[in-house]
């Protein structure tokens, strides 16, 4: 099991090369901060060990599941925001900064969960990373 030093740790070696990846990995520090004040609460140290399913439910932080953690208001509710969080310079002008709807399936608020469900898997997969290979904090 890995412990919030050794993802904390690997997650800074992510990259981002786009809007979307940049977006996705600030997504994914809000998700640890989330596991850190439940790890708080708990009184674990940055060095116990995190059970795979723990830290699930820490990133969700009592939502059923991304939709819900976003349409629930547990990360940013205005679509402005989220747009600026995870779009191009082309897309926030097409999109008029957020006013409009990023495309004709969604709103921002599905948008903002799409990238919520690819920060707890990029979390969840550094997790397992350091399970396999043993990465030291």
């Amino acid at each position: 099991m890995a412990t919030m030093a050794q993802i904390k740790n690997e997650l800074q070696k992510e990259v981002g090369r786009s809007a979307w990846r940049r977006g996705v990995i600030n997504y994914a520090w809000e998700l640890i901060d989330n596991v850190e004040q439940s790890h708080n609460y708990l009184g674990l140290k940055d060095t116990d060990t995190i059970p795979m399913e723990t830290l699930k439910a820490s990133m969700l932080n009592g939502a059923e599941n991304w939709h819900e953690y976003s349409w629930g208001g547990s990360s940013l509710i205005y679509d402005y925001d989220i747009a600026q969080e995870l779009c191009t310079p082309s897309v926030l002008k097409k999109t008029d900064n957020g006013r409009r709807r990023p495309n004709k399936d969604e709103q921002w608020l599905d948008v903002q969960a799409r990238a919520l469900t690819q920060a707890a898997h990029l979390i969840t997969s550094i997790s397992y990373r350091i399970d396999r290979k043993g990465v030291q904090a």
